[in-house]
């Protein structure tokens, strides 16, 4: 018996060997599956290959915004020199980005959109926004609500974050740490644009909306950073998939150079001019650290009752979200916040009874469930049908506190052809002249990503049908807008 114990050990020592053995075998046959899989698609292209010589959080930190856009500059003309200008056979297409000619390259466009900007209002600045773009995204996707900001009498600066607006190889080599760097040099030339004595407001669109969360949160513990009064936030990247935790693991075997196309997720052809449709491994990693900081900080500062302090939180987002998790944008931080006038309004899918036959049955109630009737501290308004034979749209509002909900009818309905939103769709008016359904008659692009209906068999297209079927512009933006300056106009009171 006096062996016992040692026995057990030898035998809990040799299960935990054999364990490891068994692991290693699993990660070896997932590499090397990985390495072959990767090896089937599509060649990279220079565009794929090509660095960014982007500040590093340091430099940002000390900088100000005039010499992040000199550097800017400089990446662009880098840019132009050892991708743009070498484009040459089958990538001179009408629809590469990367070709002069065609009709999607950036540089024909003034101003170009991939690129920061500053609005300037007409007189004395009354208030200071900063806009924040997605993942793979550009400062295209938070204009328009800059120029109503802007309209308002505000100061708005909207920067192109680290690896962004360039070509998409860039985000190879990037950390969330410089996009949240970038946030707070964005943070300080709105200041310095508009003063320290004006309402300050943090606008957030996907991966934005994490940082923007990220920086108020920060604001709390770090008395130089100036505290925004309000955060106003779109399809916010409060949660992610779990498999972007191990994406990492995915993009190994490019670290031997003849598996390099092993360091992407896709490689797609580049024909959307403000947005990479390649997706590279290491942007599936930094977005699911950035989460993680994100809502290790928020259930340190809920637990501590430090979030008493934030500022008032909007949120829009779709109930069907392919990119981002809708129900962490509920637990992982509406759940969270106090009582100060934060507001979530979701968009529901389209529940005409037309639609219903083709839905899966847990889209039928993935409104419900996400937001089961509960007295909460925040308000939830939800986009939905007048009725199941309507497209109509309705507002279905109940304030924090309260479980009783009031209807109150919209003078827009839902396109019949549409049955949900998308994560892309949020930030984009309907006329918006590259991803709009219904764009100027005189499109200065010559070409509408949003009304793009192709029709033919299954193995022709090198895009897959998924991307070409996602919306892409949000028929109740004209309601966001306005929810969005009645928070503007509370500034005036």
């Amino acid at each position: 018996m006096a062996n016992l114990p040692w026995r057990i050990s030898v035998r809990l020592m040799a299960l935990a060997k054999k364990m490891a053995m068994i692991a290693g075998v699993v990660l070896i046959v997932l590499l090397a599956v990985r390495v072959y899989l990767s090896q089937q698609g599509p060649e990279l292209h220079l565009w794929h290959t090509w660095r960014a010589d982007e500040m590093s959080v340091r430099e940002i930190d000390k900088a100000n915004f005039a010499q992040y856009v000199a550097r800017e500059n400089a990446i662009f003309t880098d840019l132009d020199n050892a991708v743009t200008r070498k484009t040459q056979g089958e990538e001179r297409t009408p629809l590469n980005r990367y070709y002069r000619q065609s009709l999607v390259w950036p540089g024909k466009f003034s101003p170009d959109a991939n690129r920061s900007f500053v609005l300037m209002p007409a007189g004395t600045p009354r208030g200071a926004v900063v806009l924040l773009h997605g993942l793979t995204d550009s400062p295209y996707s938070v204009r328009h609500l800059a120029r109503d900001y802007q309209q308002h009498g505000f100061v708005a600066v909207v920067p192109r974050l680290p690896g962004h607006g360039t070509a998409p190889g860039a985000l190879t080599d990037v950390d969330w740490e410089r996009w949240l760097a970038a946030t707070r040099l964005a943070v300080r030339e709105a200041t310095r644009l508009a003063g320290d004595n004006v309402p300050l407001h943090l606008v957030g669109y996907s991966n934005g909306g994490a940082l923007a969360m990220k920086y108020a949160l920060d604001a709390l513990d770090t008395p130089a950073l100036r505290k925004p009064q309000q955060l106003i936030l779109l399809s916010p990247m409060i949660g992610v998939t779990a498999f972007a935790r191990f994406a990492g693991l995915a993009g190994l075997p490019a670290m031997l150079p003849p598996f390099a196309k092993a360091a992407w997720l896709n490689i797609s052809p580049e024909y959307n001019p403000y947005k990479y449709n390649s997706f590279p491994v290491n942007a599936a990693r930094q977005s699911w650290l950035l989460t993680q900081a994100l809502q290790e900080q928020m259930g340190r500062d809920a637990r501590e009752h430090r979030l008493d302090q934030l500022p008032p939180v909007l949120a829009f987002q779709s109930v069907m979200d392919s990119t981002v998790s809708t129900r962490a944008v509920v637990t992982g931080l509406f759940d969270l916040l106090p009582a100060n006038g934060s507001e979530l309004v979701v968009f529901d899918i389209n529940q005409a009874a037309s639609f219903r036959p083709l839905f899966k049955p847990s889209s039928w109630a993935a409104t419900s469930e996400l937001l089961p009737v509960a007295k909460r501290r925040y308000g939830v308004t939800i986009i939905t049908n007048v009725s199941a034979d309507s497209f109509a749209a309705v507002a279905k509002i109940t304030p924090a506190g309260r479980t009783d909900e009031t209807a109150v009818p919209l003078a827009m309905s839902w396109p019949q052809e549409v049955y949900s939103l998308s994560h892309v769709a949020v930030p984009f008016p309907p006329d918006d002249d590259l991803y709009g359904r219904h764009p100027a008659e005189k499109n200065r692009y010559g070409i509408s990503l949003g009304t793009i209906a192709l029709w033919g068999e299954t193995s022709v297209l090198s895009v897959g049908k998924d991307a070409l079927m996602r919306v892409t512009s949000n028929p109740f933006y004209a309601y966001m807008q306005e929810r969005i300056d009645r928070r503007i106009g509370d500034e005036k009171k």
